[in-house]
């Protein structure tokens, strides 16, 4: 089953888009889902850190 997917406005810095765009298309993949690719990635290792 998909995860359930919620609309979020967000502002971002120029540049940052920028690269963030040239790796989504490098990983053939759509800015939004290597921006949530990117972000659980994040989460998870936040979470490592917490637990060591």
């Amino acid at each position: 089953m998909k995860s359930l997917k919620t609309k979020v406005s967000i502002t971002l810095d120029t540049d940052l888009i920028e690269v963030l765009k040239e790796l989504a298309e490098q990983d053939d993949r759509s800015f939004s889902q290597y921006i949530n690719l990117a972000l659980k990635e994040y989460v998870k290792n936040q979470s490592t850190k917490k637990d060591a």
